[in-house]
């Protein structure tokens, strides 16, 4: 039961985490039907962001956090201004070519700036806090860092959500994604909801990146096996919805962290099992759990 209960609650604490990464997603493919194949590679540009801080100017994540947020917000402001809408009128395969080569040339550009080895963030605030450990009721230990990052994907994922169905800002993106016609003929200004959206969505991945600096290892390629992650979930929780996002980030760290536990199959394989609930889902519901298309 303790081994449970400590599955349980570590699947929940990184879904949190898989959520703010895939919340980005969703966001710009529901304002512009555009996947971005580059996303785990935004992803892997803010970790390294975040170790250079640490690094060159001896900030800790936490400090530089808000800092990789408004640079990846920015970087996703230049993509969309330089890149997307270049392509967004042209055919879908585009639109693909544009974003896969972009993640293509960042991973290789990122490799030949940085090498390939592998890096941490030496003694992050977060890995100093009581010992880098804390006990829960029933037996249930968690890493600092790893609460940490939970709490701040929370708290982020909690502030987008506000601001997107609480502020005029958020409404209009809203109405954006429904009916871009309609809501231009409201006096919406498309182009300048497809910059709000691509800045949330890549500031998103700079809380994220910078929360996984605190104990994740950081490499050239770390962003493929986030970006994989990202697009199953994404379609799990319905291409589109930021609720979605959340539900479907959950349901994937606890199926993660659950699977070899719960089947007693090696932890190698868990990515099979979720690759296997994901197939099973949208075999049932292609849109997804909370998806509309």
């Amino acid at each position: 039961m303790e081994t449970l209960m400590q599955a349980v609650v570590s699947g929940a604490l990184m879904g949190l985490v898989y959520a703010l990464i895939s919340v980005g997603l969703t966001l710009i493919f529901g304002l512009m039907e555009v996947v971005n194949f580059a996303h785990g590679q935004f992803l892997m540009l803010a970790m390294f962001a975040s170790y250079g801080m640490s690094v060159l100017l001896g900030l800790d994540p936490l400090v530089s956090l808000p800092i990789v947020a408004v640079l990846l917000g920015i970087l996703g402001l230049i993509t969309n201004r330089l890149i997307i809408l270049q392509v967004i009128r042209g055919p879908m395969v585009a639109q693909i070519f544009a974003t896969f080569g972009l993640g293509i040339f960042l991973a290789n550009g990122a490799q030949f700036l940085w090498s390939p080895d592998f890096r941490v963030v030496q003694n992050p605030w977060l890995g100093q806090l009581a010992g880098g450990l804390v006990r829960l009721p029933g037996g249930v230990y968690l890493g600092v860092p790893q609460l940490g990052a939970a709490v701040l994907a929370g708290v982020a994922f909690a502030a987008l959500y506000l601001f997107i169905t609480r502020t005029k800002t958020g409404l209009a993106l809203q109405a954006v994604a429904e009916d871009k016609e309609a809501a231009a003929l409201m006096g919406i200004n498309s182009q300048r909801m497809y910059d709000v959206g691509w800045f949330l969505g890549l500031a998103c991945v700079g809380v994220a990146g910078a929360a996984l600096a605190n104990f994740y290892y950081i490499a050239p390629q770390v962003g493929n096996t986030f970006a994989i992650i990202a697009y199953v979930v994404v379609a799990l929780g319905g291409f589109g919805s930021v609720s979605g996002a959340l539900l479907g980030g959950i349901l994937v760290g606890l199926v993660e962290i659950l699977s070899p536990v719960v089947l007693g199959i090696s932890p190698d394989l868990k990515y099979a099992v979720v690759y296997s609930v994901y197939l099973l889902i949208v075999f049932i519901r292609p849109q997804g759990l909370l998806g509309r298309y």
